[in-house]
């Protein structure tokens, strides 16, 4: 059994989260900015399915990056170094969130991204006032002048937790994705939370580490002071691997 959390019930220990399925930890409570802030601080995500109550998670293990770590291949750096593309950082948030939540968006690259099913009106709502307060920020792949790929996430801190990416042009998101890396250790951004395994981010350099060693990193990235504000776009990204 999990606990049902009503609006300002604390969140419960990180080690009670139930095995199977990995990291369900409580269900209840609200999307608001205190509530999404302080879970994603303790290391605690929302994802749920239309007509569920809200369901809060910590896997163990927890699938991360740290930036310095990227890896890029060579069939993707030529592909960075020779498509015509333009990164945007922040410039249409409301746009990646619809095409992570449009089913068909990972059609390309079939392991980008799970169901947008998920991202449900709440969640949008919930993470376009995230962006308002300069939380939430958005790495885009524009090519041709449309909006190609790209992802969305949270930042507190040094510590990026990235939620959705989506693609429709071949390499899109993983070109968004390269980009954000190298803005981000530009910054001292320390671990990048991609919370659970994926192929498409594991090709990346992403790997597993335990929930305790995850919390661990988590608590000294995360008490880092940091202005939330909205990112600059585009910015000078020359040192992007080749």
């Amino acid at each position: 059994m999990i606990p049902w959390l009503g609006r300002d019930d604390p969140f419960p220990p990180l080690d009670s989260a139930l095995k199977h399925p990995n990291g369900l930890l409580a269900a209840g409570a609200d999307l608001s900015p205190q509530r999404l802030l302080s879970a994603y601080r303790q290391g605690i995500f929302p994802w749920y399915s239309a007509g569920e109550p809200i369901l809060w998670w910590s896997p163990d293990p927890r699938m991360v990056l740290i930036p310095s770590e990227l890896k890029i291949s060579r069939s993707l750096a030529k592909t960075l170094r020779n498509r015509e593309h333009e990164i945007r950082f922040d410039s249409a948030f409301g746009a990646v969130l619809q095409g992570c939540a449009s089913r068909g968006a990972a059609a390309a690259e079939p392991d980008a991204a799970a169901s947008g099913t998920w991202i449900t009106d709440d969640m949008r709502a919930a993470y376009l006032r995230l962006h308002q307060l300069g939380y939430a920020h958005c790495a885009e792949t524009w090519i041709d002048g449309e909006l190609a790929g790209g992802l969305y996430g949270v930042a507190i801190g040094r510590m990026f937790y990235g939620e959705s990416m989506f693609t429709r042009v071949r390499d899109a998101s993983k070109m968004a994705m390269v980009h954000l890396v190298r803005r981000l250790q530009r910054h001292g951004y320390g671990m990048i939370d991609c919370q659970m395994h994926t192929a498409h981010l594991a090709s990346l350099g992403a790997r597993a580490i335990p929930r305790r060693e995850f919390s661990r990193r988590l608590q000294e990235l995360v008490d880092y002071a940091a202005t939330p504000a909205k990112w600059d776009s585009p910015e000078t990204d020359s040192d992007v691997a080749a």
